[in-house]
């Protein structure tokens, strides 16, 4: 029933098509291997291969397609383990279908997108301290320069590359190179991805 209704909302849309449903993880490995879609909704609990593990598995191939995750669950633990397998985005189901059609506009953007009540609950977990940091020595952290730290940090917070440059007296360009620099030393995707990893090392909190 969920699967037919978000069908149907996805093909009211002019500029997406629905090319494949999957009751499984296992059975979405399959048919994106052979469908190639660009955005992949996933679900967190379903039979057999959970979702974030199908999750894990298809951003890990090459050209992999961006995965949404979206479920009725919004724990921490599902967030950070989403976000850590690969996922884009991370969406309630009761969400507004206008919500949705936008969040999958964006993913397939290549941006990444998190709804609001995600990102209280994230931000909660750091601040609360329930998600720990990194030690200083994390590998992730000594690949980086002092500079693409200081960007990392302001990043985290949700400054846009204007801003960055701005606070840290250099050109927007040149913050976006540092950004696209840091994202591949991180394994990170995207600057949702690279947040959360600055969360983990301790170069951000929440304010």
């Amino acid at each position: 029933m969920i699967r037919a209704g978000l069908c149907a909302i996805i093909g009211s849309q002019e500029d997406m098509e629905v090319v494949g449903e999957a009751g499984d993880g296992a059975a979405a490995l399959d048919l994106a291997a052979r469908l190639r879609p660009d955005v992949v909704l996933m679900d967190v609990r379903m039979p057999g291969m959970d979702g974030l593990t199908a999750t894990a598995q298809l951003t890990a191939g090459e050209n992999p397609p961006r995965v949404l995750v979206l479920t009725t669950f919004h724990q921490d633990a599902y967030v950070f383990q989403a976000l850590r397998a690969g996922a884009s985005g991370f969406l309630l189901k009761d969400s507004d279908p206008a919500e949705l059609v936008a969040a999958i506009r964006v993913i397939a953007a290549g941006e990444a997108m998190l709804s609001p009540a995600v990102t209280r609950h994230l931000i909660d977990a750091f601040a609360t301290g329930t998600v720990t940091s990194a030690r200083p020595d994390d590998p992730r952290l000594t690949r980086l320069t002092p500079r693409e730290r200081d960007v990392l940090t302001h990043l985290a917070t949700g400054l846009s590359n204007a801003e960055i440059g701005t606070a840290l007296g250099i050109a927007a360009g040149t913050v976006k190179a540092h950004v696209n620099a840091l994202l591949p030393k991180l394994g990170a995707r995207d600057r949702v991805q690279a947040t959360i990893v600055a969360y983990d090392l301790g170069l951000a909190r929440p304010r």
